[in-house]
């Protein structure tokens, strides 16, 4: 019994310790990404809207602006493979 006591206050500490972790988490995190799909709408913001939030490469984009900012405003990005100044040719800016 004195096992059965034991395992239980073990399991309710875990589930504490996992609930706090998640809302630690979640309170700290950037902002969410959106899932790509290739149903998604283009985005028809403008660049006052982009930032660099640390995607470098299309299949995280959801335009062609969208792109297009990254690769001339944020560091890293991988978007370019010709190096001729368009980003993801085959994907959004075609």
């Amino acid at each position: 019994m004195k096992q059965v006591i034991i395992i239980a206050i073990v399991a309710v500490l875990a589930w504490q310790g996992y609930s706090r972790y998640q809302e630690r988490a979640a309170s700290t995190s950037k902002t969410p990404r959106k899932a790509w799909s290739p149903s998604a709408q283009p985005n028809t913001a403008t660049a006052e809207t982009f930032r660099c939030d640390g995607r470098t490469h299309c299949s995280q984009m959801t335009s062609c602006a969208e792109a297009t900012y990254f690769l001339k405003n944020c560091p890293g990005t991988k978007m370019d493979g010709n190096n001729d100044g368009v980003p993801c040719e085959q994907q959004w800016c075609r």
